[in-house]
């Protein structure tokens, strides 16, 4: 099982951690996204260190930072993608305590992958970390998948993963991995239980039920 990090372990940013950011930049937060995107490849891919990433984001928005701003964009980045979903990590626990082989598979700079194993335990259930900013390779060129069926030692066919977005699971298909494009916790059991996959996430009603 191999599983994305950015809305699908973790839930979209909030309107309020962008607006924080948003500010900085002197942007509409509806238009920071956007903005936010472009470049982000070679930020996560480690082509860029955080002071260039975020120096180029400024100059594109028009306005000036100062070294202690960055630093303070740094910590928002971090706390944009912070807000895990407890459904998904309860399933994920479930899949490895099960014994199944999981790697995590994600677009991040190693500001953030270095959060994520200084923060959460749940990286524990993961057998492998494929982080884009750690193997210099960014979903969805094709060296970062071959990389991640490598480490897990089997057959792509033999492999799940689980993203948001199209254009990465187009390329993961393309090397014979299954897919499935995450766009919630239902949805996302329904998918699995047509492939006959043998652990679901747990639905709302029995969580309220425990």
């Amino acid at each position: 099982m191999i599983l994305d990090f950015g809305e699908v372990l973790c839930r979209t940013p909030s309107p309020e951690n962008i607006s924080k950011m948003a500010a900085i930049f002197k942007l509409d937060p509806h238009a920071f996204l956007p903005n936010y995107l472009k470049g982000r490849g070679s930020y996560d891919r480690g082509d860029l260190l955080p002071g260039e990433y975020w120096n180029a984001f400024a100059q594109d928005s028009g306005v000036e930072i100062d070294d202690p701003t960055v630093e303070q964009l740094r910590q928002l980045d971090l706390d944009l993608w912070s807000r895990i979903d407890d459904e998904m990590i309860s399933w994920l626990e479930l899949i490895h305590n099960a014994g199944f082989k999981t790697a995590i598979l994600s677009n991040m700079p190693t500001d953030m992958a270095d959060h994520v194993r200084r923060t959460y335990q749940w990286i524990d259930y993961f057998d492998h970390h494929i982080f884009s900013g750690e193997v210099r390779r960014v979903k969805p060129e094709p060296e970062i998948y071959e990389h991640c069926i490598a480490a897990l030692k089997v057959q792509p066919s033999e492999a799940l993963f689980i993203d948001d977005r199209d254009e990465n699971l187009e390329q993961a298909r393309a090397i014979g991995i299954r897919t499935i494009r995450y766009q919630s916790v239902p949805q996302l059991r329904a998918e699995l239980q047509v492939l006959g996959f043998p652990i679901l996430p747990a639905s709302a009603e029995s969580q309220q039920a425990s």
